[in-house]
């Protein structure tokens, strides 16, 4: 919003008069302009984003109680093990009610909480986005896993169970300010652009990225992470449908090109 100066108070002038009082106003006229441009929305674009999210869990072994055999932590991780913090704002982690204040805020990444316990239940993951992103929410449920499968042989201190699903966040129609803001990010998929699209200059765009590394790549349960082997051939899909999504945005402007010129109308047969 514009700023406004203190008053600036006349003084006396030779002749005995004295001057009226002064407004002083600093404006930036293009700032409503500026703001409409960030938040204008990008036509037949998307961005997606590829998470992972799940559970892993240890037997506690000799150190096993009643109430607490097993440790666990709940995440959830970028695909590539990059930072989510640029898209994610904090994730919200709904435990079972018997946990001691079983909604838990998690603020900065890497989102995940560890906890302690002997049963197995669903746990509801809201993720909330920053403003420039998204203003809905998206609620994901995965259900914590403390036992093997009998084909895995008996439990064992030293191999978690490990409970992992891939998904794909797409923001349809993106703001020019989150693309502009996220297109060299490695976390993220954003489609090439027509030559002729200019982005905006940097100092419109608020740098989330500047916030402290958030990344899971040197992450200490890293080692149980899956790699899933589709996981690749899934982001070379994204990558492609970005590819078919921007030749769509190609092909829609030739033709809203054609139909907004005029058309001849053809001679009657006959005449």
């Amino acid at each position: 919003m514009p700023l406004t100066a203190g008053r600036k108070h006349g003084s006396d002038l030779s002749d005995g008069s004295v001057s009226k009082l002064q407004r002083t106003k600093s404006t930036r006229p293009n700032e409503e302009y500026e703001k409409k441009i960030v938040n204008r929305k990008m036509k037949d674009v998307e961005i997606s984003v590829p998470i992972v999210y799940g559970t892993i869990s240890f037997w506690l072994g000799k150190k096993a109680s009643e109430y607490h055999s097993h440790k666990w932590t709940v995440y959830v991780r970028s695909a590539t093990n990059e930072d989510l913090g640029v898209v994610i704002k904090r994730a919200v982690f709904q435990l079972h009610p018997s946990f001691n204040n079983p909604t838990r805020v998690v603020e900065s990444p890497p989102f995940e909480l560890s906890e302690s316990g002997w049963g197995e239940f669903e746990i509801a993951i809201s993720l909330f986005f920053h403003n420039d992103v998204c203003d809905k929410q998206l609620d994901l449920y995965h259900h914590l896993k403390l036992y093997p499968e009998e084909e895995s042989g008996p439990q064992t201190t030293k191999k978690p169970v490990v409970v992992e699903s891939y998904d794909e966040i797409v923001f349809s129609e993106p703001s020019e300010g989150f693309f502009a803001r996220v297109q060299n990010h490695p976390a993220v998929n954003v489609p090439r652009l027509p030559a002729t699209f200019s982005l905006l200059p940097q100092g419109l765009i608020d740098n989330v990225n500047d916030r402290r590394r958030g990344d899971t790549k040197d992450h200490p349960l890293g080692q149980w992470f899956m790699n899933f082997s589709e996981a690749d051939e899934l982001l070379k899909l994204a990558a492609a449908r970005q590819q078919i999504q921007t030749h769509i945005v190609k092909l829609r402007r030739q033709l809203s090109l054609l139909d907004a010129q005029p058309q001849q109308s053809k001679p009657i047969s006959g005449q």
